[in-house]
């Protein structure tokens, strides 16, 4: 299963949970300190990083 994860950027504080528990590394922090897809192929939409978003700003969708 692959996901397709959609960032909400005005809502992101760029703390970096998501990316810290993301098992394939698929986000990363900006230099701006906003979350960004760094690796889209590799989502196996486990959707650790939506559960774990304090602001609500990640949404993973699934798709076969």
């Amino acid at each position: 299963m692959k996901g397709v994860i959609t960032i909400k950027e005005p809502r992101c504080k760029g703390c970096g949970i998501c990316a810290a528990f993301c098992p394939k590394k698929v986000l990363a922090v900006s230099e701006l300190s906003k979350i960004f897809v760094q690796n889209p192929e590799a989502c196996i939409a486990c959707g650790q990083c939506e559960m774990r978003c304090p602001d609500y700003a990640i949404f993973v969708d699934k798709e076969e």
